[in-house]
């Protein structure tokens, strides 16, 4: 077998593979299943009873802040946490028509996770457009960011340089 036919043969090579789809089509197809929310809409649908995800792992909730009440569910386990058919699923996640509204850091991740809800029957699964970003950008509540190396300093900074007795 040559060189090129290897290439032409692999899935590397410039050509996908039979029955593929690109993220873009992907993400699109999500998206055209949702009916999805805009921040202020989204706030309103957590006030209203609507559960609030929060799919990002902790290192990018650290560095860029957090939703206060936003049910923290990465999104490696997002599917066993509320398919209520599953023995992992949280007590919540008892119910098909349970109004879920998750969110990440810009609103591309949650698209895909709210349709993969949808796939396991939480028809009421959705996403915030422009996720945690927009939320902050509107001016929603939220706290954060969080300094993990604070804890790390020996002295505090108020007694830095100042002898003790």
């Amino acid at each position: 077998m040559s060189a090129r036919s290897i290439e032409a043969s692999s899935c590397r090579g410039p050509r996908p593979p039979a029955g593929s789809r690109g993220i873009d089509t992907i993400l699109t197809a999500a998206r055209g299943r949702l009916r999805r929310l805009h921040p202020e809409e989204g706030h309103l649908a957590y006030r209203g009873g609507a559960v609030l995800v929060d799919i990002r792992p902790a290192a990018q909730r650290a560095a860029t802040g957090a939703v206060p009440g936003a049910l923290i569910v990465e999104r490696n386990v997002l599917e066993w946490r509320f398919d209520p058919r599953s023995a992992a699923r949280l007590p919540i996640a008892d119910r098909y028509d349970l109004p879920v509204v998750i969110f990440c850091q810009e609103g591309y991740t949650s698209s895909l996770a709210a349709a993969a809800l949808q796939d396991l029957g939480l028809r009421r699964a959705t996403d915030i457009v422009g996720g945690f970003a927009a939320w902050r950008s509107a001016g929603l509540p939220a706290f954060g960011p969080t300094d993990l190396s604070a804890h790390l300093t020996a002295v505090p900074p108020a007694t830095a340089g100042r002898a003790t007795r």
